[in-house]
C-alpha cells in the first residue's frame, strides 16, 4: 500500500512540475540538430566523463538535447550524482533583453528506472530550501541574456541548466562578465553573411562535498569559453573566463584567459577533486590560438597589471 501511495505522490509531483520535454540521448551526435551546438560537431574532451563524443559512465552522465516547442535550443551534459550539469553548450547568434515569466522545468527522461523524480536531478524544492548562511540561487549555464528570441530564453529555465551559485557572484562578477562577453561576440563573431555566430561552452567544477539541501552539489568554480570565426579579420577569436563560486562584496572584473589556460586549469581542478584525470580540451585545434577580443582585454575597471596578477592567482591553483 505504501508503495502505491509513493507512486501516486510521484505522479502528482510530475503533474505539478512542468517537463522540459527534452531528449536524453546516448551521444549528442545521435541528433544532428543537437550536434550543431558544438563547433564542427566536436564535443569537449573531459577524460573520465566525455571522450571522443562518448560518455564514459552512461549511468551517471546524461547527454540532453534541450528541446523546447519542437526546436532544439542547446545541449547539456548532466551529472545525475551531483544533480548539476557538467556543461551546457549553445550557439550565440545575438540576444534580446528582458526576463520571461517562466516556471522552472524538470527533465523526466533522466529518471531511468527510478520512480522518484528527485533521485537523479535537482527539483525546485532544493533551491527553495531555507539554509542559513548560504545565499544561493539558480545560476544559468546557458544564460537567458545570451538568447536570440523569447522561446530560447524560456528554454533555459530548466533545472538541468542551472547550478547553485552564490548570489553575490552570480549578480556581480559573473553577470558583468556575461555582459562583456556578449558585447564582444556581437562585435567580433560575424560570418561572411554578416550574421553573428559563436560557439559557447559553460561548465561547473563540482565541490568535494558541499551540498545544497544535502542533495545538490554546490560547485567550487564556474567556467565559460567561446570560439568563433571572424570573417572580417579572417581569423579565429576565442577566450575563456572562470571564477570561484563564493560570495563577494566587490564587482571586480573577471579577466579573460586563453583556451590553453582554461584547459590547464581544468586539468588541475578535476585532478584535485578526483573527477577526471588527463587532458581537457574544450574546443578544436583552430580555436587554441584564437585572439581574445580587445573589448575583453581593456576595461576601465581593470588595469593590465591587475589582469596579470589575477591570471597568476588562478594558475597558482594547480601548484
Amino acid at each position: 500500500m505504501m508503495g502505491v501511495l509513493n507512486h501516486l505522490s510521484t505522479l502528482l509531483l510530475l503533474s505539478l512540475l512542468p517537463p522540459s520535454l527534452s531528449h536524453v540521448v546516448v551521444k549528442f551526435s545521435d541528433v544532428p540538430q543537437c550536434q550543431k551546438f558544438f563547433l564542427e560537431g566536436t564535443t569537449p574532451n573531459l577524460p573520465g566523463i566525455l571522450v571522443g563524443g562518448t560518455v564514459q559512465n552512461q549511468n551517471r552522465y546524461k547527454p540532453i538535447c534541450q528541446l523546447f516547442k519542437n526546436t532544439y535550443r542547446f545541449a547539456t551534459l548532466y551529472d545525475t550524482t551531483n544533480r548539476i550539469p557538467v556543461f551546457s553548450a549553445y550557439t550565440f547568434t545575438g540576444n534580446i533583453s528582458g526576463r520571461p515569466s517562466q516556471s522552472w522545468m524538470i527533465e523526466p527522461q533522466v529518471l531511468n528506472n527510478n520512480i522518484d523524480i528527485g533521485v537523479n536531478q535537482a527539483v525546485d524544492a532544493d533551491y527553495n530550501a531555507k539554509i542559513k548562511n548560504m545565499p544561493l540561487e539558480r545560476g544559468h549555464l546557458f544564460p537567458c541574456s545570451h538568447t536570440p528570441d523569447n522561446d530560447t530564453m524560456r528554454s533555459t529555465f530548466t533545472l538541468t541548466n542551472v547550478v547553485p551559485q552564490k548570489r553575490g557572484f552570480n549578480r556581480g562578477r559573473w553577470r558583468a562578465m556575461e555582459k562583456r562577453v556578449r558585447e564582444a561576440l556581437v562585435n567580433n563573431c560575424k560570418d561572411n553573411n554578416n550574421r553573428i555566430k559563436a560557439y559557447v561552452l559553460t561548465g561547473a567544477v563540482p565541490s568535494k562535498n558541499n551540498k545544497l539541501n544535502n542533495r545538490v552539489n554546490i560547485p567550487d568554480l564556474l567556467w565559460t569559453a567561446f570560439c568563433c570565426y571572424n570573417s572580417e579579420k579572417d581569423k579565429w577569436m576565442a577566450g575563456a573566463h572562470w571564477g570561484e563560486n563564493k560570495e563577494e562584496l566587490n564587482t571586480e572584473v573577471l579577466g579573460p584567459h586563453s583556451l590553453a589556460d582554461l584547459n590547464v586549469m581544468l586539468n588541475q581542478y578535476y585532478h584535485v577533486y578526483g573527477v577526471v584525470v588527463g587532458d581537457v580540451k574544450v574546443f578544436p585545434d583552430q580555436c587554441s590560438n584564437g585572439d581574445i577580443p580587445t573589448e575583453l582585454l581593456v576595461s576601465k575597471n581593470l588595469s593590465v597589471k591587475m589582469l596579470i596578477l589575477l591570471r597568476q592567482s588562478f594558475l597558482s591553483l594547480k601548484t
